[in-house]
């Protein structure tokens, strides 16, 4: 564990500051058996909970390895002081009404921090940590977790929120805890920081994190790199889904490329999966815990009702996760005991033929799993434990238990209903190393997490995001269409031959020297489309001069550029600038229905070619790559090439650029490369070249 919190972390000696909230932390470590020594610290009282009292921190007997202060916030401060100066290994700062409220709280936090010097700090405005492999309780209220078994591990979960760390430890779903822990305001020890030293613990095999902002991007890069080096994965519950996205300024990038996509985008860049719901995010932890990242979805389901193998195969729809169809090599084992009236598929409904022969039972399982599955699920409803017997049931439990040390390979139990696997039956399971998952679609949450984690784990570690960013000056400056197509071209971007007009008489005369068929654009505006600024294969030069007439009506000049021939498929790359990802990357199925589509992949940079690749065959238009309908095959290469193009002048005027967006990059025929037919850029400074 990080040496500066392992004191903190694993104390043998705690302070205990303060009056109500005090009394609490001592009376929960005691009913956790805490081993080591408790102060009390206390003006007036000779003795709290029965242990000596003392009136100040200077009168400590020693310096304390962690402290829990519950005092107000101005107290708070001096007492931080206080166990700095004498050398304290950390402290819990319980306090509120620092940065999340006022301008007041923002300068008491800073002093807080000041206060602190070296010495560990986490909150304010947080409920401490239950570490529940040492029997420790910073912890000012009750709580539904249990202390671990000498040489027992489990999972630890950190998160900013104080009340959802309480309701956490009530889980009845049989989940191992090694620690839970709330980071609060993260004014000095931030969730990277901490998840890092949880993450050297022995007795700890996964790690969750219910995160509402990142504290340090390359601090959350360390912890994923330690937690791959560890064979400890992490899962995140990342609120923010629902966050507006940003308002478009100038490009439709701006639209689709939301802070909240930024982070999902960061944490499948890193390895760390991520969930959207509370039940799943413990379902994922307990299949963690049991079985690892798994190496992809293939997945087995075995049921003795054919309504559960239906149920199981629906609610896989539109997932990752997939049924593979049995080979017949892999069915004539399991006909030759389940007989010919069972029809052997996966999902695999076996019938209640042999429910509750531990032979058979055991011969199927086995079988099924030779497969080479990467997870095998037996979908089993326990019966109530007050009105019903389940001795049948751990027949069943006993053959997948068998079959899978047998085989070796990796299982889990499903209940439809999650009360339909009580907690001390999921506590049996895992003693089988079976993960007991609760709930059709959790459980397949936890999947498809476990398949991401394992084949982000499975791909070279990506390089650091660059971060680095400027926020934009008053001075915004947006280069005509000409101006970025030629400064795109100088950076290896290829565009089309054009030429800027600003006398129609002349349109026919450019266009020939240019070439036939020729676009014609106003010039100096964005969203051409929009304004009916946009004519395209003008075939000779009385329809150059009349289309060119016809867009200067207002005034502005016009830009004539050659028709990009062998079209296939339109993208649309676009770059925005984020205040904690820096430049993000948004490739989409592009052209005039961009938004409609609202069908993109969001990158960090830098981006790598196979991360590229990977994003356009995402796209609903992928089907372009390969040919649809007998249509030519789109040049995937020079799509990624000229992306790649896009992301090295981004990055080389990373410091002013804002926006850029290529709406369309016209992917051609196979053979016939790639090409940006418009261009948008905005810089943040006057000079951009």
């Amino acid at each position: 564990m990080a040496r500066c919190l392992k004191r903190l972390l694993e104390p043998g000696t705690i302070a205990v500051i303060g009056g109500k909230e005090a009394r609490a932390v001592i009376e929960q470590c005691m009913a956790l058996g805490f081993p080591g020594e408790i102060w009390p610290v206390h003006p007036t009282k000779k003795q709290v909970c029965g242990y000596k009292a003392y009136p100040t921190i200077e009168s400590l007997p020693g310096s304390p390895d962690a402290a829990f202060i519950g005092v107000n916030r101005a107290r708070t401060i001096e007492i931080v002081e206080a166990l700095s100066e004498r050398n304290a290994g950390g402290a819990i700062c319980y306090a509120s009404g620092f940065l999340e409220t006022d301008g007041e709280g923002a300068g008491l936090q800073q002093a807080l921090v000041d206060a602190a010097g070296d010495m560990p700090v986490i909150g304010p405005n947080c409920y401490g940590f239950l570490n529940y492999a040492g029997g420790v309780a910073l912890w000012p209220d009750q709580h539904g977790g249990r202390k671990l078994a000498s040489g027992e591990t489990g999972v630890a979960i950190i998160t900013q929120s104080s009340n959802i760390a309480i309701n956490l430890t009530m889980q009845k779903r049989g989940l191992p805890v090694a620690y839970v822990l709330t980071a609060g305001n993260q004014a000095q020890t931030g969730l990277s920081k901490i998840a890092s030293a949880l993450l050297d613990d022995p007795s700890v095999t996964a790690l969750g994190l219910h995160i509402e902002g990142f504290d340090n991007i390359a601090g959350f890069e360390a912890v994923a790199v330690k937690a791959r080096v560890l064979n400890k994965p992490i899962v995140a519950l990342k609120v923010g889904r629902s966050e507006k996205a940003r308002q478009a300024t100038y490009t439709h990038t701006a639209s689709m490329a939301g802070s909240d996509k930024a982070a999902d985008a960061f944490l499948t860049r890193i390895g760390i999966a991520r969930i959207k719901s509370i039940p799943s995010f413990l379902e994922t932890l307990k299949l963690l815990h049991v079985a690892g990242p798994l190496n992809g979805a293939e997945i087995s389901s075995m049921s003795c009702s054919g309504g559960e193998a239906s149920l199981m195969a629906d609610a896989c729809l539109g997932r990752k996760v997939l049924f593979p169809s049995l080979t017949e090599a892999q069915k004539q084992p399991l006909r030759e005991v389940l007989g010919e009236m069972v029809t052997v598929e996966n999902p695999l409904d076996y019938h209640t033929y042999i429910w509750a022969d531990a032979e058979a039972m055991t011969a199927v399982f086995t079988r099924m799993l030779s497969a080479g599955f990467d997870l095998n699920c037996l979908i089993l409803e326990f019966p109530r434990n007050d009105r019903c017997k389940a001795d049948n049931w751990w027949i069943a439990i006993d053959a997948l238990a068998d079959a899978a040390d047998e085989t070796g390979a990796r299982c889990a139990v499903i209940a439809s209903l999650p009360e339909n696997i009580s907690e001390q039956q999921a506590i049996g399971l895992m003693g089988r190393k079976i993960a007991p998952l609760c709930g059709i679609d959790e459980a397949l949450d936890a999947i498809e997490a476990a398949a991401a984690i394992g084949q982000a784990w499975a791909r070279p570690q990506s390089l650091p995001v660059l971060t680095a960013t400027l926020a934009s000056t008053n001075i915004t400056t947006f280069p005509d269409e000409a101006e970025a197509k030629a400064l795109l071209a100088r950076h290896n971007i290829s565009v089309p031959c054009g030429q800027k007009c600003s006398d129609p008489d002349r349109a026919g005369e450019i266009a020939k020297t240019i070439g036939f068929p020729v676009a014609i654009k106003m010039s100096g505006i964005g969203h051409k489309t929009e304004h009916n600024g946009v004519r395209l294969n003008i075939c000779d030069e009385a329809g150059a001069v009349a289309g060119a007439a016809s867009l200067m009506k207002s005034g502005k000049e016009v830009y004539i550029e050659a028709m990009i021939g062998h079209s296939v498929f339109e993208v649309l790359v676009g770059i925005v600038r984020d205040e904690q990802f820096g430049l993000v990357m948004t490739i989409a199925t592009g052209g005039t229905l961009v938004e409609i589509w609202a069908d993109g992949q969001t990158l960090l940079l830098p981006a790598n070619a196979q991360e590229i690749e990977q994003a356009l065959r995402k796209l609903k238009g992928a089907v372009f790559f390969d040919g649809f309908r007998g249509r030519e095959k789109a040049d995937l290469a020079a799509a990624v090439v000229e992306i790649e193009a896009i992301q090295k002048f981004a990055v080389a005027h990373g410091e002013n650029l804002d926006e850029l967006e290529i709406n369309p990059l016209i992917v051609c025929a196979e053979g016939h490369g790639a090409m940006a037919a418009d261009a948008l850029l905005v810089f943040g400074r006057e000079n951009y070249e």
